[in-house]
């Protein structure tokens, strides 16, 4: 096994340090493809938490990093920041978590605990923020995530899973549940009343939907797929929905939305949707397009708009959501599969043939894969 190289610092693989033996699916190149991968994690510290991996779900990210659209690919990539499962060893200085919890993680495991943005709660903003995969820890190892049997992960880092919420429903909410949750609550897009856009019905999308209803916001949903209106209205409880290609339907919209969370990973162009926001209206950048999006200066300019961006959430706002779903019911819509069936699950991914988020069962097929 050969060392990978990361910004000109040489990584040490978890094989050649770490002793407990891990099995997981892996990219091995920018293809994408992954196939089973054996490596190592790390024993389980004073201050860790091992978990049993039950279900892990895919996200759109995922897809963009193992085939290195973003440019900062370290290979061989295990993915997977979507995580639920069950703590199996816990460490002498973890005393919230106990063998048996239900437990999740999501896309990061480490911060330096000490800048500001960690003394606020938004770990995800610090500079040193350790992600789950493809990322270099403290101890010279690249991090490998949660496309595998189990993982080992700092407390802190840990939120308690609601027994109210299922396993395989409840996973995406560990990323696409978080990355709305937090700019809603952080952005004012939370109230009762506020009439919120929602810009693409995917994997992130849905969820937004089912948290700003619950939050009792009006909310009209904007996608380029005039197909998916029913399942938007009827399904997902959407007051209104809007085709982002038909000027007719934005202009009959103009200055009605109080904020919108973009939640598209394709480019796309954002002047249309300017339109729709009221003065000191917000446009709310979630999705993560691997080229750069336009902004007329004049669509910010007149109206005193804002436009901003969020990536996932601080840990206690991870648990203040999860505990949010498990009261209101809130769960991603899901399709289970097989772990040998990633490679297609990709590829539809990358073709948004899914309603609305795959999720592994990791525990039932890895060990057959």
């Amino acid at each position: 096994m050969t060392s990978a190289t990361a910004d000109s610092k040489e990584v040490k693989l978890p094989e050649e340090v770490h002793p407990r033996k891990a099995s997981g699916w892996a990219a091995k190149d920018a293809s994408g493809i992954l196939s089973p991968f054996r490596f190592s994690r790390r024993n389980n510290g004073d201050d860790d938490v091992t978990l049993k991996i039950f279900y892990c779900g895919i996200c759109h990210s995922d897809l963009h990093c193992i085939r290195n659209e973003w440019k900062n690919a370290v290979y061989p990539m295990v993915p997977g920041h979507e995580i639920v499962g069950v703590v199996v060893e816990a460490g002498s200085n973890v005393h919230k978590f106990n063998v048996g919890d239900r437990v999740g993680v999501g896309g990061m495991v480490g911060s330096c605990r000490a800048c500001e943005s960690c003394k606020q709660g938004f770990e995800n903003y610090c500079p040193q923020m350790l992600q789950m995969y493809n990322s270099f820890d403290s101890d010279g190892t690249w991090t490998y995530g949660g496309f595998s049997d189990a993982v080992v992960v700092n407390q802190h880092f840990v939120v308690r899973f609601p027994d109210s919420l299922p396993m395989d429903k409840g996973a995406p909410l560990l990323c696409a549940g978080i990355t709305v949750y937090s700019p809603m609550k952080h952005l004012g897009l939370y109230e009762p009343g506020k009439h919120l856009g929602v810009v693409g019905l995917g994997g992130i999308g849905h969820v937004a939907v089912k948290f700003a209803k619950a939050f009792g916001m009006k909310v009209t949903v904007i996608s380029s797929s005039p197909s998916k209106e029913k399942e938007a209205r009827e399904r997902l409880g959407a007051d209104a929905f809007i085709v982002s290609s038909s000027m007719d339907q934005i202009l009959a919209a103009t200055g009605t939305m109080d904020g919108i969370i973009d939640t598209v990973s394709a480019v796309h162009p954002l002047m249309p949707l300017m339109i729709l926001l009221k003065t000191h209206g917000k446009m709310i950048l979630v999705g993560a397009p691997e080229k750069p999006l336009e902004v007329p200066a004049f669509s910010l300019i007149l109206g005193g708009k804002t436009i901003a961006g969020s990536c996932m959430g601080g840990i206690a706002d991870t648990q203040e959501m999860l505990d949010f779903a498990g009261k209101h019911g809130i769960t991603a819509d899901v399709e289970v599969i097989p772990i040998d069936y990633l490679n297609t699950a990709m590829d539809r991914l990358g073709k948004n043939d899914v309603k609305y988020r795959f999720v592994i069962d990791v525990c039932n097929t890895l060990a057959s894969s």
